[in-house]
């Protein structure tokens, strides 16, 4: 260990060598330890934030903080007007919007086919009933209008189409998956759903990186009700988005106590997550910590030499301070807290880059994958975490080269021989 004494005078011997060093050369070393920082932050960050970023809008614009789905046994929430009623009681929720799913298929260019034994223009879909106003509120739907307008509370035999089941959004040539060409907002489709084949209007393409919204036909909920004979206005999801600061977990164990548990599945955002989805962001992580670990190995060695080229230089320097009196440890000192310097200059300036520059463009101005709107996860105290790592490689990296050379013999490097 070293004394108190050692550490003042290496403290000195560094403050001495830092003030008369090349400044261009501190600067290019502290530059260097700040792209480090960034190579482990950032690299991880955005692999991350790549699925982090899905797993938001899925969170933002279908299940908001709260989802209550049918039971695995269930096609619909019995007595979902009692449980809709509870929700809005909640202190907690801001809005709540309820749908009625059902499969179906839509066909489209019904009017052109020449033969009966031509082959239909049709795709399978999730026929889906909202209020249209309730469902903009809990997940703003309508933002992701390419084509078109919104629905109208009012607007019967008119629909939003999915960009998934339009070609032009989706082209993929793939027998187990099929979509409808030349259609557009103003053509006729005919839905068929629960028996029931109805002919409608597009009145909008909805068109959305989650699977969900971009899969669905969407109907007035009162037009669907109706073709499927749900009577009892019983749904089959209903979304719940809180007010700002509540607790998805405590109302969903207040849902669960007061027995909607028994009639539906009741599930805050994170427990509605796949769990490919989780495994995924692990997976990421691992990977950009690999990515990471190679720019950390980069600083160790580049540390390494400069610390090893500044000893050899000043060998004579060093010999003669080690004939005065200077311990050893001293001088080690001096080298080990030059590299901390040099670490946590580059860690502060990356900090101040990473979350006052970096973190809020990049919220701003997500990056634009075909599946999400990446974002840079940095989490406080993985970040701090990872400054630690690099404090401790290039403390190390300092001190083995300042080790090698100071060992050497006093007059042997005054003398300058090997």
């Amino acid at each position: 260990m070293f004394s108190s004494l050692n550490i003042r005078i290496g403290f000195f011997l560094a403050k001495r060598q830092i003030k008369r060093s090349n400044p261009w050369t501190t600067t290019l070393i502290i530059f260097v330890m700040f792209f480090t920082f960034l190579n482990l932050v950032v690299v991880s960050g955005v692999l991350v934030g790549l699925i982090q970023g899905a797993v938001d809008a899925v969170r933002a614009h279908y299940t908001s903080d709260v989802i209550i789905s049918n039971l695995s046994d269930k096609t619909y929430i019995e007595n979902s007007p009692s449980v809709v009623s509870l929700i809005k009681s909640l202190p907690e929720v801001q809005a709540v919007t309820a749908r009625y799913l059902k499969g179906g298929t839509v066909e489209a260019n019904y009017k052109t086919k020449i033969k009966e034994t031509d082959k239909s223009d049709i795709a399978a879909a999730t026929i889906t009933g909202i209020d249209p106003i309730a469902e903009d509120s809990v997940t703003n739907l309508s933002k992701f209008i390419v084509e078109g307008s919104y629905l109208k509370p009012d607007d019967y035999d008119q629909v939003l189409l999915g960009a998934y089941l339009d070609k032009k959004y989706l082209a993929v040539d793939s027998p187990g998956f099929s979509t409808l060409t030349n259609v557009a907002p103003g053509t006729k489709i005919r839905v068929n759903v629960n028996g029931i084949t109805h002919e409608v209007i597009i009145k909008g393409i909805i068109k959305a990186k989650v699977d969900e919204l971009s899969m669905r036909v969407y109907f007035v909920d009162s037009q669907l009700r109706s073709m499927i004979g749900r009577s009892d206005y019983n749904v089959s999801e209903i979304s719940i988005k809180l007010k700002p600061g509540s607790n998805p977990d405590l109302v969903r164990d207040i849902l669960k106590k007061n027995g909607v548990d028994k009639v539906a599945k009741v599930q805050t955002f994170t427990d509605a997550e796949p769990k490919f989805i989780k495994d995924m962001i692990d997976t990421f992580a691992l990977l950009g910590n690999l990515l990471s670990s190679i720019g950390l190995v980069v600083a160790s060695i580049t540390i390494f030499i400069v610390i090893f080229i500044n000893a050899i230089t000043r060998r004579k320097f060093i010999g003669i301070l080690k004939g005065i009196g200077i311990s050893e440890q001293a001088i080690e000192v001096s080298y080990i807290l030059q590299s901390f310097f040099y670490a946590l200059c580059g860690s502060i300036i990356g900090l101040l880059v990473l979350y006052l520059v970096l973190q809020p463009a990049m919220a701003a101005h997500p990056i634009d994958f075909p599946f999400s709107d990446g974002i840079l996860v940095a989490p406080l105290g993985s970040t701090l975490l990872r400054i630690g790592l690099l404090m401790i490689t290039t403390i190390v990296a300092g001190f083995i080269p300042a080790r090698l050379v100071v060992r050497k013999n006093t007059l042997d490097s005054i003398l300058g021989r090997n």
